[in-house]
């Protein structure tokens, strides 16, 4: 939104920049305090939380800034807000807690400790914005609805390809082209891939080796594309989605025709494809013959299927603005739209034997895949984020599907709480709505 640069220079010469924190002091934390610190005029980091304090202080003392307060309660961080001062902590409640903050920014793709930061935030009026794939994909619908009822914005992230694709679906549909596919442009996918094949990239990365694992295995992009299609009532055409490998992105209109979007909108990938920097794209179908001519002459092609894609995702550099939109508009780059319709599965890597503990998310057990909500749910599929440490009761066959009923879930655990929430609260809405 080119708005928001011109929002965030009132609000610094009003002297009242937006003020966010963050909880996570990783690899995509620091990008993005670095971003904010150096690219944002108008926001203020005022504060980060992690585990580990040190790491978030060499954060900002990285990046220029002399003084850091440590504060171990909200009062605390307010009080170093008020004086202008950067704070740390290492317990992530101050930050949700503390009166000075608007924003919070959740990165550490932890889904129980991100669910419960989420939570807590919203439920004392603080805006969120995740970089946190894992809770958004799983939970993000009952999230929704405690934000709706608290009145602030819960969002997943511009910049990664859930959010660079929903822009393009909202630029699509404000040029009178009815989206009808969308997903993100795949270099590659195995999904037998593991942290040990995955090392060397990883290190040469700075990356952590599951993490690169679950982007090759394919789980990544099951949990970003339930993201997608929860935010639009978009469907995979079937389990794991056709993932057509192509020359380029614009070769992807050559495997659909309107026919396939008779039922709804689709989420899929584009594989291999050029340009081979990433992105998101959107297909946009319009049949109305003066808008055709006039995409045929600005070299869209002949319609009535147009492709629209962005060749790049910068997540860190461009967070900050989901943070601008959420505060000073009101305005989420991309949330659920209602009630689940798309989910990521868990799916055996090799044979599974009875009583071994699942790794989960880029481990050396499963791979995620995207499924419909509605299959999942009617056969109590195991969603891919929620398997690391379920206790398996029988053996399971390499790429066979795993449900709740092969598992014993670990005790205690919120997401599990939220998604049993989740699906009492939308399996009952029907009702709700008809007064019952």
């Amino acid at each position: 939104m080119i708005i928001v640069d011109t929002a965030l220079q009132q609000r610094l010469a009003q002297g009242r920049p937006v003020r966010v924190a963050m909880v996570g002091a990783g690899y995509m934390g620091r990008g993005i305090a670095m971003q904010i610190l150096g690219a944002m005029p108008g926001m203020r980091l005022v504060a980060i939380a992690n585990r580990t304090v040190a790491k978030a202080e060499s954060v900002y003392r990285d990046l220029g800034v002399a003084q850091v307060r440590r504060v171990a309660t909200a009062a605390e961080l307010d009080a170093a807000i008020a004086a202008n001062e950067y704070a740390v902590t290492d317990d992530p409640n101050v930050l949700c807690h503390a009166s000075g903050v608007e924003a919070v920014i959740e990165t550490t793709c932890d889904f129980e400790s991100g669910a419960q930061v989420t939570l807590e935030a919203i439920t004392h009026g603080k805006h969120v914005v995740l970089m946190n794939a894992e809770v958004d994909s799983t939970v993000g619908c009952i999230l929704k609805v405690y934000a709706d009822r608290n009145g602030v914005v819960y969002t997943y992230t511009d910049g990664d390809e859930p959010g660079v694709a929903m822009n393009l679906y909202r630029l699509v549909a404000s040029i009178g082209c009815k989206p009808v596919l969308m997903g993100q442009i795949k270099g590659f996918l195995d999904h037998y891939r593991n942290p040990e094949t995955q090392r060397g990239f990883a290190e040469k990365h700075k990356q952590k080796p599951a993490m690169v694992a679950s982007y090759a295995d394919g789980s990544k992009l099951a949990i970003e594309s339930a993201i997608l299609g929860n935010a639009t009532g978009f469907k995979p055409a079937k389990r794991g989605m056709h993932g057509h490998r192509c020359a380029h992105v614009n070769d992807l209109l050559k495997h659909f025709s309107v026919d396939d979007f008779r039922n709804g909108g689709l989420v899929d990938y584009a594989l291999g494809s050029e340009p081979h920097t990433g992105g998101a794209f959107v297909v946009g179908h319009n049949d109305q013959p003066m808008q055709r001519e006039y995409l045929a002459y600005f070299k869209l092609g002949p319609g009535p299927l147009y492709m629209f894609y962005q060749p790049f995702h910068l997540p860190h550099l461009q967070l900050p603005l989901s943070v601008a939109r959420a505060v000073l508009f009101k305005d989420a780059t991309i949330t659920p739209s209602g009630a689940p319709v798309c989910d990521a599965i868990t799916i055996a890597k090799r044979d599974l034997k009875a009583g071994e503990t699942l790794d989960g998310m880029g481990g050396f057990m499963c791979y995620g895949m995207a499924e419909s909500y509605e299959v999942s749910s009617t056969r109590q599929l195991l969603p891919m984020v929620l398997s690391v440490d379920c206790l398996l009761k029988r053996d399971i066959p390499k790429d066979g599907e795993i449900s709740y009923h092969d598992v014993v879930l670990p005790q205690g655990r919120l997401c599990d709480r939220l998604r049993q929430e989740q699906t009492e609260y939308f399996a009952a809405a029907p009702a709700r709505a008809a007064g019952a």
